[in-house]
């Protein structure tokens, strides 16, 4: 490709079906923006406790190529995602609303292979295998997915931790009624053997 060249570009609708079947193997650039809610990505859905009015994801596209000298050009995909969804606190077990904002960049390889050579060591771009039916919607979701946090929970002070029927037990003990320690049974069992 002539360094000169300038390459036609693609503006992506916002529509969730147009995200579907995208030729990242053209030599074209691409750019889109829009707005996908909950619904239309059913692996996230699986993990809210709630959909509400204005819950799911601003997201933008922008591809290019990088020149290296000596080489065919890299293919970039630069995805930000922006968003709102309610998720269960797992300290307090009741919903709250949670924003994410991710910007990810991506380096559009031709195969697997490729992808599985690429150095790991790289953390400012994941390889991604590129095809001519390549499922943008698909890989926004994932993004989305492998953002949520892994327990998620309010921020600090917002919330108590819930008291699950065995804590409330326990509290309601008073100190000179403690709990035998269950081992105990198996202590003595061993010590008469």
């Amino acid at each position: 490709m002539n360094r000169n060249q300038v390459l036609p570009q693609v503006v992506l609708s916002g529509e969730p079906s147009s995200l579907r079947k995208i030729d990242f193997c053209a030599l074209q650039t691409y750019q889109g923006k829009g707005f996908l809610p909950i619904e239309a990505l059913p692996r996230v859905a699986e993990e809210v406790s709630e959909v509400a009015k204005g819950d799911g994801f601003d997201w933008t596209i922008q591809s290019h190529f990088t020149h290296s000298p000596g080489s065919d050009p890299n293919p970039i995909l630069d995805l930000s995602l922006n968003g709102e969804l309610h998720l269960v606190c797992q300290r307090c077990l009741k919903p709250f609303l949670a924003h994410l904002a991710e910007n990810r960049q991506f380096l559009l390889m031709a195969s697997e292979a490729e992808a599985d050579a690429y150095p790991i060591e790289d953390d400012e771009l994941e390889p991604l295998v590129a095809s001519q039916h390549f499922n943008l919607l698909e890989t926004i979701e994932d993004e989305i997915l492998l953002s949520l946090p892994l327990i998620p929970k309010h921020p600090d002070g917002a919330c108590s931790a819930h008291l699950s029927s065995v804590d409330a037990n326990e509290t309601e003990l008073s100190p000179t009624e403690k709990r035998e320690n269950p081992f105990n049974i198996l202590k003595n069992m061993k010590k008469s053997s």
